[in-house]
């Protein structure tokens, strides 16, 4: 029996290509790298309400990396956020589905598309948190590439010390960036001591596991938690997994029918 978060990913994955291709749009490598965080997010770890997206002890997930929006636009109609024929309109003139992720849809939080930017916010949520003495927690999922931007790290110091362990960050960690690897763009290695010297208790898991990704999200720690996600650019879909071209390529019909074919049968 497919668990409820795989069968969730499933149709994360399917909805994100139908979108970027309707529309010809971008990001599908880097939706597909995030479709098992954003199951697992959705479906047993967040609490929410989609009657009433703006309920005030609701926990909050800022997608950083903004460019991957359609991951979280399909799982937001999947659960009923708004309607699911909604999504044939990503990416239209007026359509509220933007090509960024926009506070626009509901049970978004925050509009983002410049990278850096969601650490920095989820940490000024959870301090806020904390000293409203309230129990919902903030996740902020980010790109690896957006590592090199310096604001995440002075988020990271700042979350530290302010003791916000009620804020996690997950890093798709796929290794490719827009153009190329991270490792020939700006190596981000030795990455988990990184982290720790700044601070924050890191996890390093496969970040396609739903059972490591449930374990990680679940551990409680007293520092601000970092999850480190091995990722697959592309996952789930053969000929674009760890390809740097679907960063910016649109499947035409026949590489749509392919790629959700072999979601399907997976």
């Amino acid at each position: 029996m497919v668990s409820t978060s795989k069968l969730l990913a499933k149709n994360i994955r399917i909805d994100a290509l139908k979108m970027v291709a309707r529309a010809n749009a971008s990001h599908i490598g880097s939706a597909l790298s995030i479709a098992d965080i954003v199951a697992v997010l959705y479906e047993d770890i967040l609490d929410f309400d989609p009657n009433n997206p703006g309920k005030e002890d609701r926990d909050r997930l800022i997608l950083s990396k903004g460019h991957a929006c359609v991951a979280v636009y399909a799982a937001l109609a999947n659960k009923k956020f708004f309607p699911h024929k909604d999504l044939e309109t990503y990416g239209e003139n007026y359509s509220f589905l933007m090509n960024h992720i926009s506070h626009k849809v509901p049970g978004v939080e925050f509009s983002t598309g410049s990278l850096g930017h969601g650490l920095p916010f989820g940490a000024g949520k959870a301090l806020y948190a904390k000293k409203a003495k309230q129990a919902w927690r903030t996740f902020v999922i980010l790109g690896d590439g957006e590592m090199d931007e310096g604001s995440n790290w002075e988020a990271l110091m700042f979350a530290a010390h302010h003791n916000l362990n009620n804020l996690t960050a997950i890093i798709d960690y796929n290794k490719l960036q827009s153009l190329t690897t991270i490792e020939q763009t700006l190596s981000l290695e030795p990455l988990a001591d990184k982290l720790q010297s700044f601070g924050a208790a890191v996890m390093e898991i496969d970040g396609h596991s739903h059972a490591q990704l449930l374990k990680a999200l679940n551990n409680k720690t007293d520092k601000p938690k970092v999850i480190i996600a091995h990722t697959i650019k592309g996952k789930g879909v053969g000929f674009m997994e760890n390809q740097v071209l679907w960063h910016y390529r649109s499947p035409n019909n026949d590489q749509l029918e392919r790629a959700i074919l072999e979601i399907m049968n997976a």
